[in-house]
């Protein structure tokens, strides 16, 4: 079982909520989505593991149970080719729980004409396999997101 944390400060407010339709439909995979606060912050690893994928904009850490989690930072950030977003960390890096990840500014994010709210999505999962989903609570780094049996 693993317990996936809040990689940001904001408001979870749910997959469906999404400005995006892979995401909103689930077609990534289950999870939530957080609305982030406006203000330059870190985005910190979900749960322990190994940063398989990093990319300034987004990132995935495997667990040591396989469990891959996908934490978006904002909706078509790729299109900003990585300007406003700081890697903190290298891919193949193990990582703690809460460890900084990537540097970012929800307001420039904005500023860009895109959306700020964050998918962390559960890789290859299915829906009935998370529980204690977060979809309407103010969370700050490390809070519950979701837990993945």
């Amino acid at each position: 079982m693993t317990t996936v944390t809040s990689p940001i400060a904001g408001r979870a407010i749910g997959l469906a909520a999404v400005p995006d339709p892979v995401f909103s439909g689930a077609m990534v995979g289950p999870g939530t989505a957080i609305d982030p606060v406006r203000e330059p912050h870190t985005a910190v690893s979900p749960v322990d593991g190994i940063v398989v994928s990093l990319h300034a904009h987004a990132f995935v850490v495997v667990d040591g149970e396989g469990h891959g989690v996908l934490t978006h930072l904002g909706i078509d950030t790729v299109q900003l080719n990585g300007e406003g977003f700081e890697l903190l960390v290298s891919k193949g890096d193990t990582v703690r729980r809460g460890d900084a990840i990537v540097r970012w500014d929800p307001s420039s994010v904005e500023a860009a004409g895109k959306s700020a709210v964050c998918p962390v999505v559960a890789l290859e999962a299915t829906a009935d396999t998370l529980s204690e989903v977060a979809e309407d609570a103010d969370l700050k780094p490390g809070d519950t997101l979701f837990v993945w049996s």
